[in-house]
């Protein structure tokens, strides 16, 4: 059994590639570096790594495109994808995060937080996961066949913001602060700013169509799931 956590690093860039490797295989990882979309399919191919290192310039298809279709992807939905760019301008923080990142990393980087960042999202948990079914109005949500319905409507929900409408949904009518969604949802530890929340609250909200005002935003405070929908 394979116990040094695998990490692929898809950059084109050999310095920054190297400086990362160096960096994670004298941290007790096993780094493997790709320079494109195409060298890095097949290595996830042949052996399913336990988190992604993603550029976002690359040459031929872009970090974000691939972040897309790996997420779309059964085989590797899962895995937690860290993206790595010199866009560090707000709307590219959210397109990266709506593409599927788990965490967005802005270059120049210093290697101990990317360190770190890795190692929450390696160790990150929903504390509170558990199976049955939720149904609150027209909604209905079942964990353990991971399906929405609205009204007897499948929805499609991602599974970030499956798991954020499942905590929703079981403390309905209190108010959740980012802080403490991003510590229940996304699990303790966590290194990625609050506005991430937000962004998954809006995806969040376009899946659930006319439901989606269900999820009310509590001014200066944060979320509340409510049961009837606001007219």
């Amino acid at each position: 059994m394979r116990t040094v956590p695998r990490i692929l690093i898809v950059e084109d860039e050999p310095a920054i590639a190297e400086l990362i490797a160096v960096n994670l295989r004298h941290n007790g990882f096993q780094p493997v570096w790709t320079i494109d979309a195409e060298t890095a399919q097949r290595e996830l191919d042949e052996i399913l790594p336990d988190a992604i290192l993603l550029d976002w310039m690359l040459p031929g298809e872009s970090g974000l495109a691939l972040a897309r279709k790996w997420r779309a992807a059964a085989r590797t939905k899962a895995v937690p994808i860290l993206m790595l760019t010199a866009r560090g301008d707000e709307p590219d923080r959210v397109a990266g995060l709506d593409a599927g990142a788990d965490d967005y990393i802005v270059k120049p980087f210093s290697p101990r937080e990317l360190l770190a960042r890795i190692r929450a999202v390696l160790r990150r948990r929903v504390p509170e996961a558990s199976g049955g079914v939720v149904k609150l109005g027209d909604l209905q949500l079942d964990a353990d066949t991971h399906r929405v319905v609205l009204a007897d409507k499948p929805l499609k929900v991602g599974p970030t913001e499956f798991k954020l409408l499942h905590y929703l949904m079981r403390h309905p009518e209190r108010v959740h602060s980012r802080g403490a969604l991003l510590d229940k949802v996304w699990g303790d530890h966590v290194y990625i700013e609050e506005r991430t929340v937000d962004v998954h609250v809006k995806r969040l909200r376009e899946s659930l169509c006319e439901a989606g005002t269900m999820i009310e935003t509590v001014r200066g405070a944060g979320y509340r799931f409510t049961h009837v929908p606001m007219a």
